[in-house]
This record gives C-alpha cells, sequence and structure tokens, in this order.
C-alpha cells in the first residue's frame, strides 16, 4: 500500500495514498476507536451541503477564486451523492463537540476538490481543508446546523409515516366496529365495548404524536450560520453573515432563518431534549399499543385470543408452530429505544458548560437514531401488523357473554347493591347474568333483552331507556 505523509502542529501521520481523509481524521479515528458505529451519513451529508454553500458565497464575495470554489463545490455535491461514504469512519461517540467530523468533511472535500484542480491528494496549496473549505466558518456554527437540518428532513418522514399509521389505525376502527367484546379496566373484565373502539383511540393518540412531530419542526429551523466560534461572528464578514443564510436557504428548500441572537444556538441545546421529548411521547404510545396487541393476541388457545396478527416468521426452534408476535415486539424495543436516547440527549444537554456543549456529538447520534428508527419502525408495524390484524369474533362473544360485565346495565334499574349480588351469583353458580336476572327479578324477556342488549353499554346514556328519555334526563341534569 502506498502512504503520503500529512503533518500538523502535533507531528506527522502516514495516509494511505487512496483515501481522501487527512491528518486530522487520522488521529480522531485513532483517538476514538471505539469499535462503535461512524458518524450518520445523513450528519455528513448535511454538513457537506453547508461546505457547498459557504463555497458559493465565497466565490460570490470573491473570497474564493472561481476555480477554487467551483471545485470545493463539486466535490462537495460528490460527498452529498454519497460517493465518498468510506471516507467517513470516525466514530460517533466523539470528544471535541464534533470538531472531528467536521475536519473529516474538510479534508475529504478539500483532497477531492485537489483532484478536480488536477493535484494530488494532500497538496494542500491547492485547496486548504481548513483556510478554503471550511473558510467563514466554525465546527460551532456548522454542525448544530447540519443537525437542524437532518432533523427536520426526519422529522417530516416520520410526521407522513406517522399519518399512515394513524390511517391504518382509523381503517380498523371502521372494519371492527361490530365486533362486540369485553373491555377491561386493569387488567379485570369491566364493561362491553367495541373492538373498533379501542382502534380508534389508538389512532387519536397516534393523531396527536403526528401532530407534535409536525409542529416541532418550527424549533428547528432558527441557525446560527455566520456564528462561528462563539455566535459573536468573528472571521465572517457582514454579507457573508447574511448571504450564507440565504444560500443555505435556497439549497434545502426549507424555511430556515438565522437567530437574533446566533451565541444562543451555538451554546443552548435545550430544542433537541424538546424534540427528543415529543419523541418519547411517541415511542409511550407506541409501547402500549404493542402491549395491547400482544395481550389481545395471546394464545392462541391460552391467551386472550381475542384478535389475529399477522404471521411473520417460525417463532421457536424446539416448538413447533410456535409464532411469536415479532412486529409488536420491534416496535417495542424502538420505543424503549428511542426512551433510553431521551434520556443521554437530556444529560448531554444539560452538561453543556459556558459558550459551548462539548456533548453534542452524543445529542445528534441519539437524535438522529431514534428519529431513523422510528420512521423505518412506525413504518414496518403498520404494513406487517395493524393492516393484517384480524378480529377472532367468535371469541370475543364467548368471553363477553362468560363474564359478568353486563350487570352494570342493572344499576340504574336496580341499584348498585341487587346488580352486584346478581353478578356474584352469576359467577359463583356459573350461570350468565341473564338467568340470574330472570331468576331474581320480574323482568319480562323482552324486558331483559331490552337491559342487557351489549351494543346498548358501549355508547353513552342508560341502558334499556329509550333515546328520548334519556335525552329528558340528561337535560333534568342541567337545570
Amino acid at each position: 500500500m502506498n502512504f503520503r505523509i500529512e503533518k500538523d502542529h502535533i507531528g506527522e501521520r502516514k495516509i494511505p495514498e487512496a483515501n481522501y481523509y487527512g491528518i486530522n481524521s487520522r488521529r480522531a479515528q485513532e483517538n476514538f476507536n471505539l469499535g462503535s458505529k461512524s458518524v450518520n451519513l445523513k450528519l455528513i451529508y448535511e454538513i457537506a451541503l453547508i461546505k457547498k454553500a459557504a463555497a458559493s458565497v465565497n466565490k460570490r464575495l470573491k473570497q474564493l477564486t472561481e476555480d477554487k470554489a467551483n471545485s470545493i463545490i463539486q466535490a462537495s455535491e460528490e460527498v452529498i451523492q454519497g460517493k465518498f461514504d468510506q471516507e467517513f469512519m470516525i466514530s460517533a461517540f466523539q470528544g471535541g463537540a464534533g470538531t472531528s467530523t467536521n475536519m473529516n468533511v474538510n479534508e475529504v472535500i478539500a483532497n477531492r476538490a485537489i483532484e478536480i484542480l488536477g493535484g494530488s491528494k494532500g497538496d494542500y496549496d491547492l485547496v486548504h481543508p481548513l483556510n478554503d473549505v471550511n473558510m467563514s466558518q466554525s465546527t460551532n456554527d456548522v454542525y448544530p446546523t447540519a443537525l437542524r437540518i437532518a432533523a427536520i428532513h426526519l422529522l417530516r418522514k416520520l410526521s407522513d409515516s406517522l399519518a399512515k399509521l394513524q390511517e391504518a389505525l382509523q381503517g380498523k376502527e371502521n372494519e371492527f366496529s361490530d365486533v362486540i367484546k369485553l373491555g377491561r379496566t386493569e387488567l379485570m373484565d369491566a364493561l362491553p365495548m367495541m373492538l373498533g373502539q379501542g382502534f380508534g383511540a389508538y389512532a387519536k393518540a397516534m393523531e396527536r404524536d403526528r401532530w407534535r412531530v409536525y409542529k416541532v419542526e418550527e424549533r428547528l429551523r432558527l441557525i446560527n450560520l455566520g456564528g462561528t466560534a462563539l455566535g459573536t461572528g468573528v472571521n465572517a464578514s457582514h454579507k457573508y453573515i447574511f448571504m450564507i443564510t440565504d444560500t443555505i436557504q435556497e439549497l434545502t428548500g426549507l424555511g430556515l432563518a438565522r437567530s437574533d441572537y446566533p451565541m444562543d444556538i451555538t451554546q443552548n441545546n435545550d430544542v433537541f431534549v424538546e424534540v427528543s421529548g415529543l419523541l418519547k411521547a411517541c415511542s409511550t404510545n407506541l409501547l402500549k399499543i404493542s402491549n395491547d396487541l400482544r395481550l389481545l393476541a395471546s394464545g392462541p388457545k391460552g391467551g386472550f385470543g381475542e384478535i389475529e396478527l399477522p404471521q411473520m416468521q417460525a417463532g421457536s426452534t424446539i416448538m413447533p408452530g410456535k409464532v411469536n408476535p415479532v412486529i409488536p415486539e420491534m416496535i417495542a424495543q424502538v420505543a424503549m429505544r428511542v426512551m433510553a436516547n431521551d434520556y443521554a440527549i437530556t444529560m448531554a444537554a444539560s452538561s453543556g458548560q459556558l459558550e459551548l456543549n462539548a456533548f453534542t456529538p452524543l445529542i445528534a447520534e441519539c437524535l438522529l437514531e431514534s428519529l431513523e428508527l422510528l420512521n423505518n419502525g412506525v413504518t414496518i408495524f403498520r404494513e406487517k401488523c395493524i393492516e393484517g390484524i384480524i378480529a377472532n369474533k367468535e371469541k370475543c362473544q364467548e368471553t363477553l357473554e362468560t363474564s359478568a360485565v353486563l350487570v352494570a346495565a342493572l344499576v340504574h334499574h336496580l341499584g348498585y347493591d341487587q346488580a352486584g349480588h346478581i353478578a356474584r351469583k352469576a359467577l359463583n353458580e356459573h350461570k350468565t347474568i341473564r338467568e340470574i336476572v330472570k331468576e331474581e327479578t320480574d323482568f319480562s324477556d323482552m324486558r331483559i333483552d331490552e337491559l342487557l342488549n351489549p351494543f346498548e353499554v358501549t355508547k353513552p346514556g342508560i341502558p334499556g331507556m329509550s333515546e328520548k328519555l334519556n335525552l329528558r334526563r340528561d337535560l333534568d341534569e342541567l337545570k
């Protein structure tokens, strides 16, 4: 293997001739050799986009020659297209507040720009990673801006995914609108309900999550590009500071705006905690739905068995025929990971000191991972689980009829104590509520049918009372 020698103020390093990264990237690889995953490529691409925007502005301001600026712009575009993904191998967990990642992008773009101009990699007199590629910038304004842009793109995808999941749940709400079943509180028999009503409640939760995720994008639109190291803007001209925001707006198509106080953006990361908090709220709902589906589908003979989930794969190496609810288990683990990431983001954001937060790389890694996991997980959950759920109507009916929950329909007519007596007797004697009511009251069969109509117990009003009487009663209560 051929090498080139690159130098910095600490010393020198051999860099494989074929590679585009330079000495700073090499040192970072050695220093953070954790064996963990590398920096998220979506963050790399957005940093490269900022390099492209900066070169374009500096060309118009005649701070870079046209040839040099164009070579940087072309090299940046190639990075964005993924042509140099293998050059970005630094661990996501790194000291330096993201400086190593920014330097990595600077070096790869510089060496590719040098090639475009006809030079050899490492000839930084042609294009310098810091003097040219990083001109008018600092890691401290580039890195948080790139993270905001990457997060906005992922938030939009997640909002769309949640909207589709909401629609799928609403579809099940309609499909199961006539399937009556036993409703449970604290896992104990409670009242009859429609299976569709449960899915309708899930859909409402997803509706809130979709709206929260959609709205929180606004928080990420403020950027500090041009603020350089502290947010004061030193080493960036006034023209650059205003032009760079306009240029990045055009390149991203996003409604980004320059903060009126860039130092705030540079040192405070609470906005990422806010976004992560909403992802945690979404995960809370997904985990709850997942747990419910696993309970309702448990069995097939020894559990609830009220719904059937799509069978995705064999569930055991020793128990033939066993099928596990692998997709709900998957989304549950995604939700747990997002909750764990939220804690890490909270700790990292609150650990900043004075003018900078050294732990921004942890925030970036956790936030982007949460967004990617949720977006992919929600899509899989919808396609491979929710859309294929089947109701077991017979099992739902059987469980309802063998319970004593219909006794709740008698409370208004017999009082709580007598209704409770009927419930206990039905359970002790293994009889239905109908049989005990017939034994213990003077109600006719027709009246018993009216009172114990399970469909009347799943909607507002007093069971066994006409809508007119129910309305009159409600009006009397309002007086």
